[in-house]
């Protein structure tokens, strides 16, 4: 397996545990509410799901790879943005950032494999 569909699999799997995580556990709802956006957890966690398996099936469709990474460097983007918005601090931000980074990596490699 390469580096890459390391970095592949280990997203989608990040992505699937954390929309699922916020049917099963308070604590996603919670930070939700704490963000001041409760109305869209459902929204977001059915996202992250969607994502997740489309990073997988990417693997073998470089176009859906394409989409689904840029939409989670996007959603983790507008995660990035939230927690400034309420000035959350770097350490709790690290995690949306670097899920950003990494989707936004995975999209412009998709990108050059698409262009090619």
């Amino acid at each position: 397996m390469s580096l890459l569909e390391v970095l592949i699999v280990f997203s989608s799997l990040s992505f699937l545990g954390y929309g699922v995580a916020y049917f099963t556990t308070p604590n996603m709802k919670s930070e939700f509410i704490r963000f001041g956006l409760s109305k869209f957890g459902v929204l977001t966690a059915i996202l992250e799901i969607v994502g997740g398996l489309g990073l997988l099936v990417g693997l073998l469709y470089n176009s859906i790879l394409l989409i689904s990474s840029g939409g989670l460097a996007l959603l983790m983007f507008l995660g990035v943005a939230v927690r400034l918005k309420i000035k959350d601090g770097l350490w709790v931000s690290l995690p949306a950032l670097f899920y950003f980074g990494l989707n936004l990596y995975l999209f412009f490699v998709s990108m050059q494999i698409f262009l090619n």
